[in-house]
């Protein structure tokens, strides 16, 4: 039996944007080897598109923050949303990252045993708690993260990255695209 729901939507350009749809997917797959389905959901509105590669490309690009620790809170917001396309490709690139699963996983059930130096925890905390309970954010979360030494734009980003995460994790489960090969 096939557990896996039949999306609502399919990934197709409007008529006209194809070959900037192609362009964006191209320059993806060049860089992860793939095109993620959640991606090529997205090929619907091509605007948009390029806005969500953007935004994923400001992260991935920035020095600031580590890929470990944007990962890690990709993975247990993704977690916390129940939603598995995202779970299954952000344990990837745990992984490709060097961060032993057992440990990741391990921080699903408590927060302290994520595998990230302790000076990124506070940014953790305050990422995860934006998006699951953002009424009880309050001067201490951002104190916290203040006394490792990070900036308020890096306490901006981090819960961005949380909550960008949090709305595609939204869409997927949505319209149903909660695996990889959903599309084909």
């Amino acid at each position: 039996m096939n557990d896996q729901a039949t999306p609502l939507l399919q990934p197709t350009p409007p008529a006209g944007d194809e070959q900037r749809v192609a362009t964006v997917f191209a320059g993806v797959e060049s860089h992860l080897g793939f095109v993620p389905d959640a991606l090529k959901l997205y090929s619907i509105s091509p605007d948009l598109l390029e806005s969500f590669v953007g935004g994923v490309g400001y992260f991935i690009g920035q020095q600031r923050l580590s890929q470990e620790l944007l990962a890690m809170i990709r993975y247990l917001t993704s977690e916390r949303a129940g939603c598995r396309f995202c779970i299954d490709l952000n344990e990837g690139f745990l992984a490709n990252l060097g961060v032993e699963l057992d440990q990741a996983r391990a921080a699903r059930e408590d927060l302290e045993q994520a595998p990230l130096p302790a000076r990124e925890l506070p940014l953790l905390r305050l990422a995860l708690k934006a998006v699951t309970r953002p009424e009880e954010v309050g001067p201490a979360d951002l104190e916290a993260a203040r006394n490792e030494g990070w900036s308020d734009r890096d306490i901006f980003d981090s819960v961005l990255a949380a909550a960008s995460n949090r709305a595609l994790n939204l869409v997927l489960k949505s319209f149903k695209v909660e695996q990889q090969g959903v599309f084909g």
